[in-house]
């Protein structure tokens, strides 16, 4: 089983000025030293107006910085937001493409819709649609990583003429593709269009089984057909994370943290009445705190030997990757570090010792299913240079509305006026 870390860019209040220079810094720290420490994967969210629940607004800028100081770690876009109304596709293509080659081929490019109010209606989203707006988006985003050029489209939701969206990324055909997954039949969707299931839901092992089943059984089956041009096999779920040698000491550094990301996850998608710049988040989650769940050992938050019990019951059903929410409420920095380090030297080596080879095995099992699935997928039709359309730079198209207009006044020709805009590499096409 893999191990990745969530980067949601939680900052509770009260702030100073310089509060979110700290966080982002302080992250970039965590994740270098993850990268060394050897975890797998950073996810970092992009959220928008969220205020306290997650400062993530541009995740691929911070990522791109992620990228210089790590070598091995990959870059998790988790999610960018694919409905239009917040990411054009062409700009989403060429942003991956762009970390992609920056980071020597160490992207993976989660989607997502967002279904709180605060974003959909800021950037003018209609919920009943973003659905839709992610099947049509994510997949021509997909085709622009790929085809040379991308042919044009002409969406419900999206347009475009023929364009050649560079740079292509470094990873063929493109980066790994995953979409956010909150509920069982999200998960279904994901199997059903090839793709990773990032699982931000809090189940037991005994549910996450049954996820597992069902997601590999639609991968497996004639219902999948990728939306990219790569079958992306792998489902992640998510817990907490505080590691110490004393049980309680775990609790007192993690378990508040975890408690304020559910809580304030509900605000935003479920219960909560939000004034923008005037709601304090982290003062009602306190009035709240006495009656909320108490987290430990079960939720990620322990000793080691409690935690690796937790994660074997993940790893014992198929999840391929546990993803820690250890940047949550007010965690310190110095705990989150300590448990980074005591985990990679007591948890991390048992799961990483058979990690090979349960992946070969996996991708032997799968590869039939992958390739049926691959066959399955409608392409779009590419262009031939004779059907590749010209596009006339403005300057040739208005200097010639006005020397034709000079034409007809005069007893000069267009074409004797036009001579001295002729193309010299290429005069015939003029």
């Amino acid at each position: 089983m893999k191990f990745g870390l969530l980067y949601e860019m939680q900052l509770p209040r009260p702030w100073t000025e310089r509060s979110d220079h700290q966080q982002l810094h302080e992250a970039i720290d965590e994740i270098e030293l993850a990268d060394k420490l050897g975890f797998d994967y950073i996810w970092a969210n992009e959220h928008h107006f969220l205020e306290e629940y997650s400062h993530s607004s541009a995740p691929e800028v911070f990522l791109g910085f992620c990228a210089r100081n790590t070598k091995r770690i990959r870059l998790g876009h988790a999610v960018v937001l694919s409905p239009p109304g917040y990411n054009q596709p062409a700009r989403v293509a060429e942003r991956i493409g762009t970390l992609d080659l920056i980071s020597n081929g160490r992207v993976d490019f989660g989607t997502g819709e967002s279904a709180s109010r605060v974003e959909l209606e800021g950037y003018g989203v209609d919920p009943d649609k973003k659905k839709a707006m992610w099947t049509e988006c994510t997949e021509q985003t997909a085709n622009m990583m790929v085809m040379d050029p991308y042919p044009g489209f002409e969406g419900e939701f999206f347009s475009m003429p023929a364009r050649n969206v560079i740079p292509k990324p470094y990873q063929k055909p493109h980066p790994p593709i995953w979409v956010a997954c909150s509920r069982r039949e999200t998960i279904h969707a994901a199997a059903r269009n090839g793709i990773g299931a990032l699982a931000f839901a809090f189940v037991d092992p005994e549910e996450a089984a049954k996820w597992v089943t069902e997601y590999y059984d639609i991968i497996k089956s004639e219902e999948c057909v990728p939306i990219g041009h790569s079958v992306n096999a792998n489902i992640a779920m998510c817990t907490g994370f505080s590691v110490h040698e004393d049980e309680e000491e775990a609790k007192r550094r993690g378990a508040e943290g975890f408690q304020y990301f559910g809580y304030s996850l509900g605000h935003y998608y479920v219960y909560g009445h939000h004034q923008p710049g005037q709601t304090n988040l982290w003062e009602r989650f306190k009035k709240a705190q006495p009656d909320l769940e108490e987290v430990g050992a079960g939720r990620g938050v322990g000793t080691p030997a409690q935690v690796k019990a937790h994660l074997r019951k993940f790893a014992d059903v198929g999840v391929d990757q546990v993803i820690f929410i250890q940047q949550s409420g007010k965690n310190q920095h110095e705990h989150i570090c300590d448990s980074l380090r005591l985990f990679s030297e007591t948890v991390m080596p048992e799961f990483k010792a058979a990690e090979e080879e349960r992946e070969r095995k996996k991708a032997e099992e799968l590869a039939p299913y992958i390739e049926a699935a691959l066959a399955r997928k409608k392409k779009m039709e590419p262009l031939t240079p004779e059907n590749t359309p010209v596009v006339v730079a403005f300057g040739r198209t208005i200097i010639q509305a006005d020397q034709d207009q000079t034409a007809k006044s005069s007893h000069h020709s267009a074409a004797d006026i036009m001579m001295p805009l002729r193309d010299p590499l290429n005069p015939a096409a003029e």
